[in-house]
């Protein structure tokens, strides 16, 4: 698929790489990739509550080279920003997790690949040498979720994530008038919207049928629609503590919680073994009202950051965003729809676009706030707002 050089290279923010994304998917796919649960306003205070945070800046400080680097589940990487698990990634880009693994191990940094990726995991492994990290989640046949782990150990996976906010799924009413959710049923003017972007629509259809790759076997049903229906038969909402301890056992290496918002559920995670809690509410695409990571983050890295990795996910659309996270207490940011926008706008070229926008901000942001480190970031840098002011 041929992108126009110029178009990417005139996108300058993450709003203006959503904006090219727009333009090229079909209306379906970016509400999709864009949209969320119910009124929308958690995904939109995802972003909105970084404003409540003013920086106080330290000058005269040498910042002629600043250092981005450090460690987190047991991998250095080069930034404190990682890919999160995001499904289905061709269904923006015909090359889908394998564009976005090889940019992000250009970008020296995790790419987190999705239990619901189009394709498997060990041909993304094989796509590129940077370090990744598996998202799984706890099947009601708990035999699938054995096999996946060792699957991930034999394709040579850093990491696990287990995702515990989607066992439910929430009421997303652009997927629900679309025909986008799980199952997959697509409306009639969903599939009339393909054809009005011919560019998409021929790349998709080049490279084969859609599926969940690493489901389609055990499934025993062929295509997106079918699996996607497995998928949603599969999710178990009686999931314990108890039984992540042992998934933490039974993998035995750097492991990962993602969708903490509480201090009682970071202690716990703790606890039982993890490695590291990623502060996340999925994107605002789960329940409408819930925390923005944001505001949870300073109590949750205050109770248990000198134990445990505190990683924020969510709302993250400028490299000043990760700087705010940091001071904070993460220990570093995982990002999902920027790295898609870019994706979508232009494959890989896309997301290295994206990857370099948001580094390429937060190296400025630090150098304009005095830090020429990361490990030098901490909570003097901050003064909170409540509301964010006016203007």
């Amino acid at each position: 698929m041929r992108y126009l050089p110029n178009a990417l290279d005139r996108c300058h923010s993450i709003l203006q790489l959503r904006e090219l994304a727009r333009r090229r998917l079909p209306r379906s796919i970016f509400d999709y990739l864009d949209g969320a649960a119910e009124t929308e306003v958690t995904a939109r205070r995802n972003t909105n509550a970084f404003d409540c945070d003013q920086l106080i800046p330290k000058c005269l400080v040498n910042v002629s080279s600043v250092n981005t680097a450090t460690e987190i589940l047991g991998q250095r990487i080069e930034w404190p920003v990682f890919c999160s698990p995001t499904g289905a990634s061709r269904l923006y880009h015909p090359e889908g997790e394998l564009a976005v693994a090889r940019a992000a191990a250009h970008a020296a940094t995790y790419y987190s690949l999705s239990v619901a990726s189009t394709h498997t995991l060990e041909a993304v492994a094989a796509a590129s040498q940077g370090p990744k990290m598996f998202q799984i989640l706890l099947f009601k046949d708990r035999a699938l979720t054995r096999e996946l782990i060792e699957r991930c150990k034999a394709a040579g996976y850093r990491a696990l994530c287990l995702t515990v906010d989607a066992a439910l799924r929430g009421k997303r009413e652009r997927e629900l008038s679309s025909g986008m959710g799980i199952p997959l049923n697509l409306s009639l003017a969903s599939r009339v919207r393909f054809a009005l972007r011919p560019a998409w629509f021929v790349g998709t259809v080049r490279t084969g049928p859609l599926t969940m790759a690493n489901l389609e076997p055990r499934s025993g049903r062929q295509g997106l629609a079918a699996v996607s229906q497995y998928l949603g038969q599969q999710l178990d909402a009686s999931v314990s503590w108890t039984d992540v301890a042992e998934l933490i056992r039974q993998w035995n290496g750097p492991f990962a919680i993602k969708g903490i918002l509480s201090v009682d559920d970071a202690r716990r995670a703790h606890g039982i073994g993890a490695t590291a809690i990623i502060v996340s509410n999925h994107g605002g695409r789960q329940l409408d009202g819930a925390a923005a990571p944001i505001d949870v983050l300073p109590e949750i890295a205050a109770a248990v950051g000198d134990r445990v990795e505190v990683i924020l996910d969510g709302g993250i659309r400028r490299g000043v965003h990760v700087l705010k996270a940091l001071a904070h207490g993460a220990r570093a940011c995982s990002i999902g729809r920027p790295y898609l926008f870019g994706l979508a706008a232009a494959g890989e070229a896309g997301v290295t676009k994206a990857l370099g926008i948001l580094r390429a901000e937060l190296v400025l942001a630090m150098q304009l706030c005095g830090c020429p480190d990361v490990r030098t970031i901490d909570a003097s840098l901050v003064r909170r707002m409540w509301p964010p002011a006016a203007g």
